[in-house]
């Protein structure tokens, strides 16, 4: 037996944490603790009251409802008081309410409406004459928040009842809660533009009834049902709760389909399994179901307790929350090459699973919950959802506990990590030579718009990675027939219709898998591999015509195909962030050579139509990585890819191209054309720019701050150097760059042309490379910039938004009639 001195302490301690966290949880949609911890602290209090009765207290939280109601608000005075539920964790409690309640009605059969326990903000809905007039929040169950304004921005609340015979005045309650999708889905749009991401879908929910502005609530997307009723008066409603549900359904209530009258202990618990296995698919939260006795009659002969009904209870599923520490942040590179943030965690139970690593999102996500090694944290888990940090129990931060930041370099390939320009996203800049990234790399290269190797698909690039035989794009000129005739065995041989063509069963006994995998390694022109091959059991005759060779011959053809290229392919090909096949083609336009390419700076893109700073600065964060630029000297190597149309930069490169410009293509804070012009006059070479002090600068013309600014500028991030590469790579494109020559301008120079719908005689690519050669840009949207709009078969919206905007609209008879015309013969 606990001392009384003891007992005492304790009872103090758990008073204090329990009333620290409701009032976080009930006043500032705040979670401090976990549900389950929040229980688990309660019972305890429960129990020690109960054993030492001397030491209870009316104020105790073991008897509140909720928190107080917020001052912000007007207060609203319940005429039926809102009582919270007792709570049920296990079958043989459940058989105990069922027990208390036959004892006490002496009944054959107890029948029961079961329904979801919905996680959300329980609220009460008043109507006079049909009419809504009053919202208001539990509150402490006596006294609540009016929230009427926001609840009226809920669309499934009627503003007036539907139907006829409501009484007079009639207490509509329930659950404001916010869908799962909708609350993903606002979280998203949240991370995306920096905003405030929502704790749970909770929190959410009430967070949002309690803005004092209606229109924040009107942008939540929330919901409601319907459970019960509060004050009635001038009218009756049916004997029995489901009856009620039912009616209250006929007005206009929403009211959960998963509500269920059962019967005895077998039917409430067939019901909580039930909705237990469907729980993960539900469309919204719950913790649990909720039993109500379903005879009115008899909810009144059992009566209250201190906060709760005899007659209705709880059934807590498993907590999918709960409390752990972090042990380390670290970084995982998904196939897209996406930096994603992982708490690794001290092993936790959360809905009955293990749970020792949970997302974080993004950098930006860290920041905004400031999540720290050593921190004391909230996780949850629903369902095969991935477990997420939801938040921090600030007051269990160790002694120096250190703001978490993304490290520089990509964990797997060492290359750069670099935040995509307004997204919250991070990537390793390794495309083509990080390990993390090489499936998908391999994917878009062979792509029937970048390299267009037919017959490679992710199943046979899973195995190929796998199995070690490519390690990058350029090992797939290396793949010889035999072994993909291997690969196609290997995969037969994982395929149990495999056994009736009489292949599995002559593989070696017991780690055949392993044995193909190293068969697979080997390089078909190593003296080995035959070996391997021979070493087969001698009742199989290693035939490669009796495993379909057609794939193989195939595939090593489009491979053959594919080594004589265009720029512009393999530019697109190399998979570099944000860089498209209009991108590509403009980049083999303009600069022609890919070894010119590579070594460029990013500045010097900018020189390139339609490339802004954040396509160059992608492109020179790719070649900046050594380990890219090792795979592009691997593909070019004799007798693996050659680029056929080299040619030099065009002769608009020249245009304006000099030091001064390339001043502002940088982008250097304060430094305008005119500025940049001032101070090249002044000091006429990058490495002059680079050795002058401030007083040069300011001599040269700049204003105070833009010289403080340049002068940072050129100190920081190695910008020195990138402009001394930038001047010489300026120069070594005017040497290569000729001179233009006059040219006749085209028929369509400057105009910009959208196509739509199906072209008949020439495929979509034909067409717009015949309308680019006549001097067209070629665009996917419409606008009032738009010249015409050439619209073939079944064209959509663009031919509508032209007709709208009163575009010029070419069908495809006068299309071809003008590229005849002008020696673009279809």
């Amino acid at each position: 037996m606990t001392s009384e001195a003891t007992a005492r302490r304790r009872i103090a301690e758990l008073r204090q944490q329990l009333a620290t966290a409701a009032q976080a949880y009930h006043e500032h949609d705040e979670q401090l603790i976990p549900d389950a911890d929040y229980d688990r602290l309660l019972r305890e209090l429960e129990a020690l009251e109960a054993a030492h009765p001397q030491l209870d207290s009316d104020d105790s939280p073991s008897h509140q409802i909720g928190g107080r109601p917020s001052s912000r608000f007007p207060e609203v005075v319940h005429a039926v008081p809102m009582l919270s539920l007792g709570n049920a964790f296990s079958d043989d409690e459940v058989r105990d309410f069922v027990r208390r309640i036959d004892e006490r009605l002496q009944r054959r059969t107890l029948v029961f409406s079961a329904e979801p326990k919905l996680d959300g903000l329980a609220i009460s809905l008043r109507y006079e004459d049909g009419v809504f007039v009053q919202g208001a929040t539990r509150g402490d169950g006596s006294r609540g928040e009016d929230v009427t304004a926001n609840l009226r921005q809920i669309k499934v609340i009627p503003a007036r009842l539907e139907g006829a015979g409501w009484p007079a005045v009639l207490e509509v309650r329930g659950e404001v809660y916010m869908p799962r999708a909708d609350f993903e889905k606002y979280n998203e749009q949240a991370r995306l533009h920096g905003g405030k991401v929502l704790a749970n879908p909770r929190n959410g929910a009430a967070g949002s009834l309690r803005q004092l502005d209606p229109k924040v609530s009107a942008q939540r997307p929330l919901s409601f049902y319907a459970y019960g009723t509060g004050e009635v008066d001038g009218g009756q409603l049916p004997p029995t709760h489901s009856a009620t549900l039912a009616r209250l359904a006929q007005w206009g209530f929403p009211v959960s389909e998963l509500c269920r009258v059962v019967e005895g202990v077998d039917g409430l618990l067939d019901y909580y399994r039930d909705i237990g296995a469907r729980r993960d698919g539900l469309a919204f939260d719950i913790d649990g179901v909720v039993y109500k006795l379903d005879d009115r009659d008899g909810q009144r002969e059992m009566g209250f307790v201190a906060r709760a009904p005899r007659w209705a209870i709880a059934h807590k599923f498993p907590a999918q929350e709960q409390t752990t520490t972090v042990e380390a942040i670290e970084i995982q590179i998904g196939r897209t090459g996406a930096a994603t943030p992982v708490a690794r965690l001290q092993p936790v139970q959360v809905a009955g699973v293990t749970v020792t690593n949970a997302t974080l999102h993004n950098a930006d996500q860290i920041a905004r919950l400031d999540v720290r090694v050593g921190d004391s944290v909230i996780v949850r888990r629903a369902g095969d959802v991935i477990p997420e940090v939801v938040s921090v129990i600030p007051g269990r931060r160790p002694p120096g506990a250190l703001p978490w930041t993304m490290p520089p370099a990509c964990p797997v390939c060492g290359a750069e990590i670099v935040r995509e320009e307004g997204a919250a996203v991070w990537r390793c800049s390794g495309e083509l030579s990080c390990p993390a990234q090489r499936k998908e790399a391999i994917a878009h290269f062979a792509s029937r718009r970048a390299m267009d190797i037919d017959g490679l698909g992710d199943r046979y690039i899973e195995i190929l990675v796998d199995a070690g035989i490519v390690r990058g794009v350029a090992d797939l000129y290396r793949l010889q027939r035999d072994t993909l005739l291997l690969l196609k065995l290997a995969l037969d041989a994982a395929d149990p219709s495999a056994l009736a063509n009489g292949i599995a069963p002559h593989l070696p006994a017991g780690g055949s898998g392993e044995w193909l995998k190293a068969l697979l390694r080997l390089d078909g022109n190593d003296p080995r591999w035959r070996a391997q091959a021979l070493a087969l059991p001698a009742r199989f005759e290693w035939n490669p015509k009796k495993i379909a060779t057609r794939w193989a011959d195939n595939l090593i053809a489009a491979i053959d195909a594919s080594r004589t290229t265009t720029l512009e392919r393999l530019l697109f090909a190399l998979g570099i962030e944000h860089v498209g096949e209009s991108t590509a083609k403009a980049l083999a336009q303009w600069f022609g050579d890919l070894e010119l390419i590579r070594q460029l700076p990013w500045p010097l893109f900018k020189r390139v139509p339609d490339i802004g700073g954040e396509v160059a600065r992608s492109l020179g964060h790719f070649f900046e990585q050594e380990g890219n630029q090792q795979a592009i000297d691997a593909l070019l190597q004799v007798g693996r890819v050659r680029i056929g149309d080299v040619h030099l930069p065009s002769p608009r490169l020249r245009e304006g191209l000099d030091l001064a410009q390339l001043l502002v293509e940088a982008e250097i804070p304060g430094i305008t054309r005119l500025r940049a012009e001032k101070l090249v006059a002044a000091l006429p070479s990058a490495q002059q720019i680079l050795d002058a002090e401030p007083q040069h600068l300011l001599a040269a013309g700049l204003p105070e701050d833009t010289a403080h600014g340049l002068a940072q500028w050129l100190d920081s991030d190695n910008h020195g150097q990138l402009l001394l590469r930038g001047e010489a790579q300026m120069r070594r494109l005017l040497e290569l760059a000729p001179v233009a020559a006059a040219q006749p301008a085209g028929p369509l120079d400057g105009q910009t042309v959208v196509l739509t719908g199906t072209l008949s005689a020439l495929t979509r690519d034909a067409a717009k490379a015949r309308l680019e050669a006549l001097g067209a840009k070629v665009a996917g949207s419409v606008s009032k910039k738009t010249a015409f709009v050439v619209a073939g078969s079944e064209a959509g919206s663009k031919l509508d938004k032209a007709t709208e905007l009163g575009v010029e609209v070419w069908d495809e008879p006068r299309l071809l009639a003008f590229l005849t015309e002008h020696g673009q013969h279809p």
